[in-house]
């Protein structure tokens, strides 16, 4: 399991990819992107996407924004999406390797549900996605970040995971 150490907090704080403060723009570019895989991480942007009707491949999940639980048309939103599931164990500030492997070994369409918090799955996730895919999350309070996995972006990815503790 890796563990976030605090000196590592800052830089997730910030945009990990381009930064869309309207949802309305962000799937625009998401069409223009046309990826090979599009992979969500978090509940509303997951949501939002399938109300687009933006075809996911993988949406990791865990019903929680800002650790309280979705609202009801969120949470009906995200079960339409009626895929495979796979459950995994992920508590607050870690990764797990039950996550990186459920990443790594996707078959879309799939539905990630992680019982604990998905916050950091993003970092695995372009980890794990094919070139040419996208990785979407939610930037709190700030919009919509749509990260292009490259062999550079892969890279930084790599670079921000190996700051990570290695832990139980």
């Amino acid at each position: 399991m890796l563990e976030l150490p605090d000196e590592v907090r800052p830089l997730l704080k910030r945009p990990l990819g381009q930064l869309f403060s309207s949802v309305t723009t962000a799937i625009e570019r998401l069409r223009q992107l046309r990826p090979t895989r599009l992979i969500a991480v978090g509940d509303i942007v997951t949501a939002d996407l399938i109300e687009a009707g933006l075809m996911l491949d993988v949406a990791v999940v865990d019903f929680l924004v800002m650790r309280s639980p979705v609202d009801k048309k969120i949470r009906r939103t995200i079960d339409s999406f009626d895929v495979k599931i796979v459950r995994v164990k992920n508590p607050a500030g870690t990764i797990t390797q039950e996550l990186r492997t459920a990443l790594d070994e996707a078959k879309p369409p799939l539905k990630i549900i992680v019982d604990g918090e998905e916050d950091l799955a993003t970092l695995p996730a372009v980890l794990s996605a094919p070139p040419g895919s996208v990785v979407v999350y939610g930037q709190p309070d700030e919009g919509i970040v749509i990260v292009e996995v490259t062999e550079p972006k892969r890279r930084e990815f790599k670079m921000l995971l190996e700051q990570f503790k290695t832990g139980g």
